[in-house]
């Protein structure tokens, strides 16, 4: 299928690695330009060599940190030097940590909704005008299933990530005569780093190995596996297309069907 985006410019957030690197591949190998980011140097460097290698698109990489307002306002101007618009903007960061409620300080929280919440706010609002100016724009926010179905050990998750979910609604809604679609894609346990984290810290505190982690995660999947980060990157690419012209203030889930809640 033609996704009808080549040639297209994407900036996709801490992309060095899990949901981000598996998002900016697939979107590269619709012949999108890419930019990507993260705070490690030398790991979207790596990254971004690698994309290239593959997809023979052009990648830019940039060194930034999602806390920092000064960081995203560089980054967008290093994306405008480069290829002076933006058309597809996902919106990724790194999981909050785990916890429950009575582990977590009020640093906690406030460094997740910098982190989680106003980072996508912040990026969003550098690269509307861009979309506004071409009457053409697709904005993809990469939450979690614990939007839809909160999670217990992840508080953090489960309160930031719902208000991503109403600011992207509302906004949708604002925006959408201007063909500018934003949905959320909600991924439900997936192979990536974050989730091998998290399994690594039940096998710390319990008797039972990785693979009995996996296996009971999995029994209560009614796919009965744990999900790839390529299915997820599927979705996004999708999402950013032509194709999904008529798509706008949804969250879709990519969970192997855990969430029980029908929307």
């Amino acid at each position: 299928m033609d996704l009808g985006i080549k040639n297209k410019v994407a900036l996709v957030t801490a992309a060095s690695q899990g949901l981000g690197k598996a998002s900016a591949i697939e979107l590269a190998n619709e012949g999108v330009k890419l930019a990507i980011c993260s705070r490690d140097q030398d790991k979207i460097n790596q990254t971004a060599e690698e994309i290239q290698n593959l997809s023979g698109v052009e990648v830019l990489a940039v060194k930034a940190d999602l806390d920092s307002a000064d960081d995203i306002e560089n980054l967008i101007k290093e994306i405008e030097k480069k290829f002076s618009t933006v058309d597809i903007l996902v919106n990724n960061t790194g999981g909050p940590k785990a916890g429950f409620f009575d582990d977590l300080s009020d640093d906690d929280w406030l460094k997740t909704f910098e982190s989680t919440f106003l980072s996508a706010v912040r990026v969003t609002r550098k690269v509307l005008p861009f979309m506004k100016k071409n009457k053409w724009g697709r904005i993809i926010n990469i939450s979690s299933v614990s939007a839809k179905q909160p999670i217990d050990n992840l508080m953090l998750s489960n309160g930031v990530r719902m208000s991503i979910h109403g600011w992207a609604k509302t906004l949708s809604n604002q925006v959408a005569s201007d063909n500018i679609l934003i949905n959320n894609v909600c991924p439900g346990f997936t192979h990536t780093e974050r989730v091998d984290g998290l399994i690594k810290t039940q096998v710390e505190n319990s008797n039972s190995s990785r693979e009995d982690i996996i296996k009971s995660i999995a029994s209560d999947i009614p796919a009965k596996r744990v999900g790839q980060a390529e299915e997820l990157a599927a979705l996004v690419a999708f999402l950013s297309s032509e194709k999904a012209s008529y798509i706008t203030g949804q969250s879709i889930a990519v969970d192997g069907g855990i969430s029980s809640l029908p929307i």
